[in-house]
């Protein structure tokens, strides 16, 4: 599904085409989205103008004049694209928005596990409470996540994917940051002292901000804006790199499942913890 990298993609690439515009008209084809889309969207939307485009871990924030916010979540196959007047609809469309400008910011989502919900900038959505720190931002520091693994049992790597601990750290960056670390994904996360935790901070800011330098990571059915994919696949060290030489030490690239997710590592660049 599209992490935190393509949805800055996205923000980027459809920031200069939606500030400061005019919605002139939104057009709902198909509200039956992972929460149903407000019954009242279109006209809720008209005549607004929009003064800012951001993101909060991995939903797209389009704020108006009063306040108010649009939230967008991508979901697992959903997907923004600026077309032209005119253009044909496809299939999987499902929400239109007309700016003044005459351009047309499309929501499309094959699987509809996406989501477009509504707020007050003065009263968030629930769905943005208890996120922890934006892992490119000021307060994500070694200090505060070694402040957050003391007395914690549980390997470092589904950890460093709790939305609640950090955001954005999905599991394809999460096993590339392990790696940069050299950490190994079944580590204890109290077992990870202050030089450990320093690593891994340097290495989660590093990968994703590679990945929204590079576009984004090329994944099934995520494209950018452009309909262009991202590129950073290419440069992944362990991900989806089963059993392949690592970049390296030239060890193979081990897999197995950890959390019901694939983990990737390197044997000799990340070593197994030792046994209690």
């Amino acid at each position: 599904m599209p992490e935190l990298p393509e949805v800055e993609t996205t923000r980027r690439g459809i920031e200069p085409h939606c500030l400061d515009r005019r919605i002139v008209r939104a057009q709902v084809h198909d509200p039956r989205l992972r929460w149903p889309v407000r019954g009242d969207l279109t006209e809720w939307l008209k005549d607004r103008r929009i003064t800012d485009v951001s993101r909060r871990a991995k939903y797209l924030l389009i704020a108006f004049e009063n306040g108010e916010r649009l939230l967008i979540h991508l979901g697992m196959s959903g997907s923004l694209r600026l077309v032209e007047p005119g253009t044909p609809k496809r299939k999987h469309d499902h929400v239109e928005i007309e700016f003044d400008s005459g351009r047309i910011l499309r929501y499309h989502d094959p699987r509809r596990f996406g989501a477009l919900l509504t707020d007050h900038v003065d009263n968030p959505h629930e769905r943005l409470a208890n996120l922890g720190p934006e892992p490119l931002g000021p307060d994500f520091t070694p200090e505060y996540l070694h402040r957050k693994l003391q007395n914690r049992l549980v390997a470092i790597k589904p950890l460093i994917m709790s939305a609640d601990i950090v955001v954005g750290a999905g599991n394809i960056y999460a096993n590339e940051a392990l790696f940069l670390a050299g950490i190994h994904p079944t580590t204890s996360a109290s077992r990870c002292d202050r030089d450990a935790v320093t690593r891994l901070v340097a290495a989660i800011r590093d990968v994703l901000a590679r990945a929204i330098e590079q576009g984004g990571t090329t994944l099934r059915d995520f494209v950018r804006e452009d309909g262009q994919p991202g590129y950073f696949k290419q440069t992944l060290n362990v991900y989806d790199r089963a059993d392949q030489p690592c970049r390296v030490c030239s060890t193979p690239i081990r897999k197995f499942t950890q959390a019901q997710r694939a983990t990737y590592c390197c044997p000799v660049c990340q070593p197994p913890p030792s046994p209690d």
